[in-house]
């Protein structure tokens, strides 16, 4: 089969599931080929009804003795069946599937594939896999390990899952080329192996041995390209100049308010000396939530202005690029240097010195007066938009590039993934920051702390931050306990009927978060519920007090920047994370936070804590960058750039991979 083909030449699979397929990112049949589970359920044991426990997962193979259409009192349709194995009876259960009773009719034999629960004080299976035996065929989705895809309204992982099988079915090994010469010591399944073993594994560790393969290739990937791009952005030479006058520069570090800590002079000095050199800088610059980042790209930002060049700043949303416009107003104010905030749907804006604005400001970074681009909260900036730079620049000057992440990224990613980016690292915070107090709440302590948190707007007249995950209430048997930011909302309105609540979340249009921000902003707000929206860049400073729900599903590096919206001012500020979990694993990383000293502690915990895997869990929130690997992948990681470096001095032997990689670049355009 030909994979670059469009997935209606699937069976029965016509432009509506076209559609539905496409919110998936899936187009073409590759695309569904590379749609990998993000957990599996073991269902290999075949168990006996008689022997049965509650909570195990099991699969039951027997005949069905009958099965039909029930309603409970409060008007739920059932389908309740009850199935032998020939020794012994039970009772199944499922809701609102009315085609069970036409499919199971009294004498087939079914696989069934669940967890074994209680339903009317009988074990029982509830909501179950199942599939009619036939002597012919193997099962799909029953009595082996079932893998569980990312789905869809419309598009369930039962349906991916056939999908799947058929297309595995019609690919031979000639479909799925090997790009990679024989590398000694890698060890890796072929790539058309690889897809086998992610969707149809027979044991964990086929499923990872697979995941694995396909980590690495896309690893590679971006070390290559990443490398290549390194060296044509350094070969073009082709920077303006930047020379600092240390006078200039001194008198206004002089007018801050407070002192530079070491690092933020030795970033400066770092970035300084980059700029003084015709090859364009790309530097990421790396610091702690509150760390001063903003001060020092800043401080380049008037360099370049003496020199009479422009600056671009880059928020990746409309709300920070306002926050950063007025930090830099603040900064810079009495220089005589210009900033101009450009907004959305405005296409003319004063001349500026330094404009402010959000990744559609990239039509202006072309510009031949522009020497330095600062992108906050972007660190994949890089091959595709210096590409598009360099193609579209109107002279035969490159702006200096400098990228600023609060994001903690562990030692082991940033010396193994990062280490051909220049890395500048904030590693201490400003004189007079206080630590924020942070506790754990149990459900038991809840009404304590609401209490608590009134009396603090009282007595002290702050603010409140309140975090939840998501933003509708979900039925799903993971997601049960957690706190939906609509739901919280509404509740908090109860609990706090003399209190200004406030709403923000990501289906809010721009405009109106903006609204909602600046109303905080002035006061008129006294607790925001918000989904973690806030998590990067918010700087409110009566803003004290940070309520995060369902703490426990948070990443640490997470819940560490989302703390780190409070503590902006001089007022002691606290986090109360909320959550019903009693795992001690829970318990073991909420205690994390509460101890670790910074957010780079935090994160290599956080990846010793989660580890290399993720096989059988679900996928971490934030890892949307990656397809197949993890930002946790060390060992890969460096296996990766050890391999691309001999990519890149040896062409000619991996000239296959290379034509590969170029062809994928071209049809993404």
């Amino acid at each position: 089969m030909i994979l670059s083909a469009s997935v209606t030449e699937l069976p029965f699979v016509g432009e509506k599931y076209a559609s539905k397929l496409k919110k998936l990112n899936i187009t073409t049949l590759g695309d569904l080929l590379e749609h990998i589970p993000s957990r599996y359920v073991d269902y290999r044991t075949v168990g006996k009804i008689g022997k049965l426990k509650p909570g195990e997962h099991t699969t039951i193979v027997g005949q069905v003795i009958s099965c039909n259409s029930v309603y409970t009192k409060t008007g739920k349709r059932l389908q309740l069946a009850k199935v032998s194995d020939g020794e012994c009876q039970l009772d199944v259960v499922w809701m609102n599937m009315p085609y069970i009773v036409r499919a199971l009719k009294p004498g087939v034999f079914v696989s069934l594939s669940g967890k074994v629960s209680f339903w009317n004080k009988k074990l029982s299976l509830t909501f179950p896999e199942f599939e009619v035996l036939s002597d012919n065929r193997e099962t799909v989705h029953t009595g082996k390990i079932v893998p569980i895809y990312p789905e869809t309204s419309g598009v369930s992982s039962k349906w991916l899952r056939s999908k799947m099988i058929y297309l595995l079915e019609k690919l031979n090994p000639n479909d799925v080329p090997e790009y990679l010469p024989p590398i000694q010591d890698l060890n890796f399944v072929s790539r058309f192996e690889a897809f086998r073993c992610v969707h149809t594994p027979r044991e964990p560790m086929e499923a990872a041995r697979g995941r694995d393969r396909l980590a690495f290739d896309e690893l590679l990937e971006l070390q290559v390209a990443n490398n290549l791009d390194k060296i044509a952005w350094e070969a073009k030479n082709s920077a303006h100049k930047i020379v600092s006058d240390k006078h200039k520069l001194d008198k206004v570090i002089n007018k801050l308010k407070y002192t530079l800590t070491k690092s933020q002079s030795r970033s400066l000095g770092e970035i300084l000396n980059d700029l003084n050199k015709v090859t364009p800088m790309n530097r990421l610059l790396e610091g702690d939530v509150g760390s001063g980042k903003t001060v020092v790209a800043a401080l380049a930002a008037y360099s370049v202005y003496t020199n009479g060049y422009k600056t671009i700043f880059m928020a990746p949303t409309q709300i920070l690029a306002q926050q950063h416009f007025m930090a830099l107003s603040s900064i810079l104010g009495g220089t005589g240097i210009k900033i101009s905030l450009v907004t959305a749907g405005v296409k003319t804006h004063a001349e500026a010195d330094i404009y402010v604005g959000t990744h559609a400001l990239l039509y202006r970074a072309s510009a031949p007066d522009t020497a330095l681009i600062v992108i906050d909260e972007q660190h994949r900036f890089g091959v595709k938009q210096r590409a598009k730079l360099a193609s579209e620049m109107t002279s035969d000057k490159l702006p200096h590039t400098l990228t600023m992440t609060a994001t903690p990224i562990p030692r082991s990613v940033a010396l193994s993934f990062y280490g051909d980016l220049d890395l500048s690292t904030l590693d201490e915070m400003p004189k007079g920051r206080k630590k924020i107090t942070t506790w754990i709440v149990p459900p038991e302590k809840r009404d304590k702390g609401y209490e608590w948190i009134d009396q603090e707007i009282s007595k002290n007249k702050i603010q409140v931050y309140v975090v939840c995950p998501l933003i509708d209430e979900s039925e799903s048997e993971m997601l049960t306990q957690v706190r939906a930011v609509k739901a919280e909302y509404e509740s908090l309105t109860n609990v706090f009927p003399q209190r200004r609540i406030g709403l923000l979340h990501g289906r809010l249009s721009a405009k109106d978060k903006t609204r909602v921000l600046e109303t905080f902003a002035s006061g008129e707000i006294d607790i925001l519920v918000s989904t973690p929206v806030i998590e990067v860049g918010i700087d409110i400073a009566n803003a004290t007090i940070m309520v995060i729900e369902a703490a426990e599903r948070f990443g640490l590096s997470q819940l560490h920047q989302l703390r780190g919206r409070v503590g902006r001012g001089n007022k002691q500020s606290y986090c109360l994370l909320m959550t019903e979990s009693k795992a001690s694993k829970t318990k073991n990383r909420l205690d994390a936070l509460r101890h670790a000293k910074n957010g780079m502690e935090l994160a290599e915990i956080d990846l010793s804590m989660r580890g290399p895997g993720h096989i059988f869990g679900i996928r971490q929130h934030g890892e949307t960058e990656l397809k197949f690997a993890s930002w946790s992948d060390i060992a890969l990681m460096k296996k990766a750039k050890q391999v691309a470096h001999d990519v890149i001095k040896n062409q000619g032997k991996y000239a296959k991979l290379l034509t590969h990689y170029k062809t994928k670049q071209v049809a993404g355009n």
